[in-house]
This record gives C-alpha cells, structure tokens and sequence, in this order.
C-alpha cells in the first residue's frame, strides 16, 4: 500500500512542487541524487573507480512534452559522454526514451536516440536504454531493434522481471545478441501485466537469471572491456542477497566466468555489498544519477523501501 503511494506521488504535479521546497526533502535525495551537474556525477564516478567499480551515469529528467525539450535532453547526454572521455573515468550513459521525445513523437525520439549513439560508438562507449513503464514497453524494443537495424552494436536494454512478458522478451532479445540488463520494476503496475506478489517477481528473476547466463554461455561469454564502458552479454541489477546468491552459485555450477557477469546496484544503496563484490573479483556498475529532475527518482527510491521515510518526518519536525 505504501509502495504505491510513493508510486503515485512520483506522478502528482501537487507533491512535487511541495516537497522539491523542503531542504531536508534534497538532503535525503542526495543520498541517492549525485548531486545537480555533471561535476558532481563525475567526482562521484572517480570514487567509485578508485575501488574498483564502474558506473552508469544518468542525466535525470523524464517524459519531455515538446521537441524543443527532447532535443536539449539529447545535448545533456551527449555532454555526459564528453564529460566521461574527458575524465577517464569508467562509465557509459543510461537514457529513458521518454526523456528524448517518445510521448512527443517517436521519429523524433529515435533520431534523437541515434545521435546519441553516433556520438558514443565515435567515443568507444555504451548506452543503455532504461525501461520505463508497461504501456511504453513495445515502444521501448521497437526502436530499440531499429537502432540495431541502423548498425549500432553499442545499445542494450532494461527488461523488467515482474512483467509476465518478460521470459519471452528476454529470450527474444538473447537469440538477436542484445546486452540486457535484468531488474525487478520500480513502476507501479496492474495485476492483467505484472505479477503482483513479491515471491512471485523473486522466482521470475531467478528463472530470467539463468536464460540470460545461458545465452551468455551460446555466445561464448563476452566479457566486460578493460576500459569499464562496455558491459558484458547481461547484467543483474539488484541488491537483494538471495537473487545475487542464486546467480553466483549458478553461475558457478554453468561454468561462466566472472567476468561475464555484471552485477548492478543504486547509487547510495548497499555499498557495503557493491564494494564486497568488486573485491571478489565480479564486475560491478553504479547506476549514477545527478540533475536538478531528481523528484520522481527520489520517490520511487522510497516506494523501493518505505522505512526511509521515517528519515524525513523525524528530521523535518527536529529543531
């Protein structure tokens, strides 16, 4: 029930301008936001690399109403780009198509997507378009195979456990050699399209798990490059103990190496398990977002995990 509060004020025009106002509201945001500009992802991304882990850096911002906007999104990214070559630091880009145009007009979108790209494979670097929710999903993959259609191999996609399509897309995606990167689902959805019970979406993960480390395995299981920019065949992007136990035991059991095995987590959540897994050797990526559009990210890291709400009411009344 919480859950899909946070869900539905991550909507609400009403509650964002309320909470974007409270000071303790970004305290608590910045816990997961690196911070408003590009300076501040990158010095973040320089940390993590110093111990040995890679991230993905997101410019925050989601469904744009106009081609004016989409286009600036597109400049923003293709600025994070430049600000990783110049850095040097080990990192690509995720991007929401909903950020570049989708809900505008997909032409635009997908030759917004295609600039991106251009300007990546130009770099020697990676984007990963991020899932967003059920009614944009076949959208999603459409451009996503056009892009493929267009030549560039340096695109992978999110795909969602809890969305009962879900084993077909994945084993549709692995056949074409697509990179996926494998989460649970942040966005709230009906029962006719997701599963609704947590033990449910559990057991779609695992059984994704392995359709991916298989497909791994037909094709010959690509590694992670030494630069850090391009993730190996699949990624599991989870903090859950269990799911992340389960993956390393077959993993073993099938053979892969580590290296073919990318595990992925939230910036500011878990470090304690990123870095312990990194030192064992696996290959581990932060997803790193940082922009001024933090507030829907912000309450569907809470829907995520409700008990950080006490944080907020606890400090907001403290004097």
């Amino acid at each position: 029930m919480l859950r899909s509060f946070f869900i539905y004020l991550s909507q609400a025009t009403w509650a964002r301008n309320t909470v974007t106002g409270w000071s303790i509201a970004w305290r608590m945001a910045s816990r997961f936001v690196a911070g408003d500009q590009l300076e501040d992802a990158l010095k973040v991304i320089v940390v993590l690399n110093g111990k040995g882990i890679n991230a993905s850096l997101d410019h925050l911002g989601e469904h744009t109403t106009n081609a004016t906007e989409a286009h600036q999104a597109t400049l923003d990214i293709i600025k994070a780009l430049d600000g990783i070559q110049n850095a040097g630091v080990r990192a690509n880009v995720s991007v929401k198509l909903s950020q570049i145009g989708l809900a505008v007009d997909p032409t635009v979108c997908a030759e917004n997507l295609r600039s991106i790209l251009e300007h990546a494979w130009n770099q020697g670097n990676f984007v990963r378009i991020d899932m967003e929710d059920s009614p944009v999903t076949q959208a999603t993959l459409d451009i996503l195979h056009q892009m493929r259609h267009l030549g560039y191999q340096n695109v992978g996609i999110v795909i969602q456990a809890y969305l009962y399509r879900s084993e077909a897309d994945v084993e549709s995606l692995v056949k074409d050699g697509f990179k996926v990167r494998l989460c649970k689902g942040a966005y709230k959805e009906p029962p006719a399209v997701a599963y609704p019970k947590k033990r449910d979406v559990d057991a779609a993960y695992d059984r994704l798990t392995e359709v991916l480390m298989r497909g791994a395995l037909d094709q010959k299981c690509p590694l992670i490059s030494e630069d850090g920019k391009i993730p190996p065949f699949f990624s599991l992007a989870t903090h859950d103990p269990r799911r992340i136990a389960f993956a390393r035991a077959l993993a073993e059991k099938l053979g892969l190496p580590k290296q073919a095995l990318e595990f992925q987590m939230l910036h500011g959540i878990r470090r304690d398990l990123q870095e312990t897994l990194a030192a064992e050797g696996f290959p581990v990526r932060i997803y790193v977002p940082y922009g001024t559009q933090w507030y829907p990210y912000f309450m569907r890291r809470l829907a995520e995990r409700p008990a950080n709400v006490w944080f907020i009411v606890s400090n907001f009344f403290r004097r």
